[in-house]
């Protein structure tokens, strides 16, 4: 036999053997990865489930529903006093409108007034925000006694009213930069300044809105486990 032959033959099954080696510990490598992964897909469905059954977690999902229904019954109730939305009354009603809510935004317009249509658009937006103070208005032409009476002289005018006392009032736009282009913000903010608003209220409600994103966070990942598991 020729001995270039022989050597040849030898290193070829001595690759060989070097390759099928290589080959079975990559297999085993891979197989071990799957192993670790499913491993740990296991723990985190038992640590999910832990976390669903903790009793802590449970009071604290518990009170935060119980504060969301006080909650909610407190702005039915204020709703029923005319809360929550921009409402015109008349000059008839204006007292009992005035004098029946802890806090309340009154904005004495007239309807052909550039500015007070302004005024009318950002009370509007905020009516619905800070359930817990009443905005009205009232149209100045057709209530002359009170617009004597609180010694209106330039519209817009929007009183604040503190338990049924008018506390404070924005004349024209003085308290908002002067110019016609201010934002809904801005009267929110100097309305919050002024005691009107509630910064707190404000700051609950975004953090109402991250707790209800928390809660479809969950059952989305909890719909997604139980697909997983079919």
């Amino acid at each position: 036999m020729d001995p270039d032959a022989v050597k040849s033959t030898l290193s070829n099954l001595a690759f060989g053997n070097v390759l099928a080696a290589a080959a079975r510990d990559y297999k085993k490598e891979v197989l071990a990865n799957e192993k670790a992964q499913s491993s740990n897909h296991v723990n985190e469905e038992v640590d999910l489930d832990d976390l669903m059954d903790d009793p802590e977690l449970e009071k604290l999902h518990a009170d935060r529903i119980a504060a969301l229904k006080r909650e909610v019954e407190k702005r039915e109730a204020f709703k029923r006093q005319g809360h929550g939305e921009y409402r015109e009354v008349t000059e008839g009603d204006f007292l009992g409108e005035v004098t029946t809510s802890p806090n309340v935004i009154c904005h004495f317009y007239h309807k052909e007034f550039y500015r007070c249509k302004i005024m009318d658009k950002h009370l509007k937006t905020l009516a619905p925000r800070h359930v817990d103070t009443k905005f009205i208005r009232v149209d100045a032409e057709n209530a002359p006694f009170f617009v004597t009476k609180l010694a209106i002289k330039t519209l817009p005018c929007v009183l604040l009213f503190s338990k049924g006392i008018a506390i404070d009032r924005l004349v024209g736009f003085q308290d908002l930069g002067t110019k016609d282009d201010f934002t809904t913000t801005k009267l929110e903010n100097v309305l919050i300044k002024k005691g009107m608003l509630s910064k707190k209220k404000k700051e609950e409600d975004d953090e109402d809105a991250e707790y209800q994103e928390s809660i479809r966070r969950s059952v989305r990942s909890s719909e997604n486990l139980d697909s997983d598991s079919d």
